[in-house]
């Protein structure tokens, strides 16, 4: 039977960035629908990118299998998806995993993202972290590919930050999570603690930078497969 992928930005991004993502998939006989989050609206909250996605799942007419696929912010809407779709599986890519009623706004402190950008930066020179996105986001993306990624990013509004993330609980979903090794954003070992103690999985790992979905499309279609 053939599985519909449904795949979720992350923040200040588009649908676009999972093109090579969804052409791979569709080469297996799978079905990709990749929507835009109202991401630059700065009355959406995390409860309206939830609607987008549903939304377009439903003009798709999506019908059989499901699984839900999330890349950084975007882990905040992925299980509200999931659990809305009936999702067989949710897999999340160097994302985000919030805690029941966390506001996105927080999850920055109770995880202790801060202080592991610091700690990795010390490591490689200043490279994780870093304020240029060719370094941080894209290093490992080929140059054309991740000016045309950076130049169709949007704006990302602050609206989501300061409320809590909706649900009560995790849903009952298979949840999947694929960590990225060379990841400058989040850091590998950061992302390692984090995924134990907020899902209590082992991850996936994947030897791409922050956005594997431009760097190493292929592979991640595959891995999204199992």
């Amino acid at each position: 039977m053939a599985t519909t992928y449904v795949l979720i930005h992350g923040a200040g991004e588009s649908g676009s960035c999972w093109r090579a993502v969804a052409a791979e998939l569709k080469r297996y006989g799978d079905t990709a629908v990749a929507p835009d989050l109202p991401c630059d609206d700065d009355l959406a909250g995390l409860g309206e990118y939830a609607d987008a996605v549903v939304d377009a799942v439903e003009s798709a007419g999506v019908r059989g299998r499901v699984v839900v696929v999330a890349h950084s912010f975007g882990g905040f809407t992925a299980p509200q998806v999931a659990e809305r779709l009936e999702a067989e599986e949710l897999v999340l890519v160097s994302a985000m995993v919030p805690a029941p009623m966390e506001p996105p706004g927080d999850w920055w402190e109770n995880t202790g993202f801060e202080d592991a950008v610091r700690r990795a930066a010390r490591e490689d020179g200043g490279l994780t972290g870093n304020e240029d996105p060719f370094v941080c986001f894209y290093h490992d993306v080929p140059r054309p590919i991740a000016e045309r990624a950076l130049a169709a990013t949007r704006q990302q509004s602050g609206a989501p930050v300061g409320r809590p993330w909706p649900l009560p609980r995790w849903p009952a979903v298979r949840t999947r999570y694929v960590l990225c090794t060379g990841d400058r954003f989040m850091p590998a070992e950061f992302a390692r603690r984090m995924v134990a103690e907020r899902l209590g999985v082992v991850p996936e790992e994947l030897e791409t930078g922050h956005m594997p979905m431009l760097s190493r499309p292929g592979e991640l279609a595959a891995l999204l497969r199992g």
